[in-house]
């Protein structure tokens, strides 16, 4: 068993509420979205963001409009649309849940670093 993988399985769950946590407030485009995750520790590929923006798309969750950019070509900037907000709102009362969750399995069991 490989904890690498299982980080990675945990990551990859969790990605659809990062981008979507980071669309909330304001557009951004696909670099910028990346520059984020990876500032907050979530290494994301382009192979991996660009599907799922696209699928976030197709179902409606997201709209984007294309922005004319001082530095190349325009961009494609990424925003929830209403929807896409109600989904996020879902996502964050199971992120609550799931938290408390795993928080509470956690302080109910003893403390690992001592058993090695």
């Amino acid at each position: 068993m490989n904890v690498e993988n299982a980080k990675s399985q945990m990551r990859k769950g969790m990605l659809e509420y990062c981008v979507l946590l980071l669309l909330k407030n304001e557009p951004a485009y696909a670099n910028d979205i990346m520059s984020k995750l990876k500032e907050a520790e979530l290494i994301v590929v382009e192979g991996t963001l660009y599907p799922l923006l696209n699928r976030l798309k197709r179902d409606g969750l997201l709209s984007y409009r294309w922005q004319e950019s001082t530095q190349g070509p325009p961009r494609k900037y990424y925003t929830l649309t209403p929807e896409g907000l109600t989904w996020l709102q879902g996502l964050d009362a199971a992120w609550t849940e799931l938290e408390s969750t795993v928080h509470r399995l956690k302080s109910d069991q003893v403390d690992l670093s001592q058993l090695l």
